[in-house]
């Protein structure tokens, strides 16, 4: 009798450990939704994978026959909001990469739709390990409940449909207790992603310009094309001297070239959207520069709050306080 409980229990125990080891490799959420904590790197990892997959959909739709375009209104500006298949395809494609590899991970999107894909979908799991981050040597693990992720699907849907294709990317930030951590801004029509984690690193094709380098003169401002009289107008009246303003869509475009330093300054006046901002946010923090509101208060990208920014906006690489007299 002895040696046959003995037996059950050794079954039972095997069976148990199968099961349990199964669970884990095939990636059922049952076990995944029990992650209290996240790897950083990990999740840097992923998040360039998913902006690249996003990115992939983005460029397909646009060398198709069809946009399937459509228009989500009007802008404070009076610009067409336009909605196309590649930001739908896009958002699909990046939200499930994400649930695949960190489920019960907060991800925010500037999309929303109930469609499913009609498309055939990227469903494997993205890398968390992968060789573009390999080289880091340090990373941290936090309490998933205090991460939030931004994700913008498709930036510059309007240049997109107009195929100003030197304009779009795909973006995605991780804020921790709403801190911009990661920045990753991939282009999907040259391949190019760039990414940053303050504290730790950036991609070795992030080109930061030398502060030192940056011109005193001419003032060079870039900002969104719908508002750049405007601009123009405020900056030159605050700044006094010699203001050239630089044109130009993409939110993610505009901090990128704040980061290289073809500008000086990258201002917002009107209302602007987290998803669009927290990505550049993130990578100028870890390379020395800054991005607040046009009052210089730092922007909160927490899940719980607003996914608006009506503060205005300003990204500079170096002397920001010096261009935060135009908010004044």
């Amino acid at each position: 009798m002895a040696s046959n409980i003995n037996i059950n229990v050794k079954n039972a125990v095997i069976f148990i450990t199968v099961c349990v080891v199964i669970l884990y490799f095939t990636g059922i959420p049952l076990l995944n939704k029990q992650l209290k904590f996240i790897n950083m790197k990990e999740l840097l990892s992923v998040s360039i994978e998913v902006a690249e997959r996003g990115g992939i959909r983005v460029k397909t739709v646009r060398e198709s026959s069809s946009l399937g375009e459509t228009s989500k209104g009007k802008t404070k500006e009076g610009v067409n909001d336009v909605l196309t298949a590649g930001d739908l395809q896009s958002h699909l494609t990046m939200m499930n990469g994400f649930k695949l590899a960190f489920p019960g991970l907060k991800v925010i999107s500037e999309e929303h739709t109930k469609k499913t894909a009609d498309f055939k979908m990227d469903t494997s799991v993205p890398k968390k390990n992968s060789e573009e981050v390999a080289s880091l040597t340090k990373t941290e693990t936090v309490p998933l409940a205090d991460v939030t992720v931004w994700i913008d699907p498709l930036d510059a849907t309007k240049e997109y449909s107009e195929n100003l294709r030197q304009y779009v990317t795909t973006m995605v930030c991780v804020a921790v207790k709403g801190q911009p951590v990661i920045g990753v801004i991939h282009r999907p029509f040259t391949g190019e992603t760039a990414w940053a984690y303050v504290g730790v690193g950036y991609s070795s094709n992030l080109k930061v310009a030398k502060k030192e380098d940056l011109a005193k003169e001419p003032h060079k401002i870039i900002v969104s094309m719908s508002h750049a009289g405007e601009v123009k107008n405020l900056t030159t009246k605050k700044l006094g001297g010699k203001v050239e303003i630089v044109s130009a869509a993409g939110a993610g475009y505009k901090t990128l070239e704040v980061v290289k330093g073809s500008v000086n300054a990258y201002v917002h006046t009107t209302l602007i959207k987290k998803w669009d901002i927290c990505a550049g946010n993130a990578i100028l923090r870890a390379v020395g520069g800054n991005m607040t509101t046009l009052k210089g208060n730092q922007i909160d990208y927490s899940g719980a709050g607003s996914p608006l920014n009506d503060k205005g906006l300003l990204a500079t690489l170096a002397d920001h306080a010096k261009y935060l007299i135009i908010g004044t």
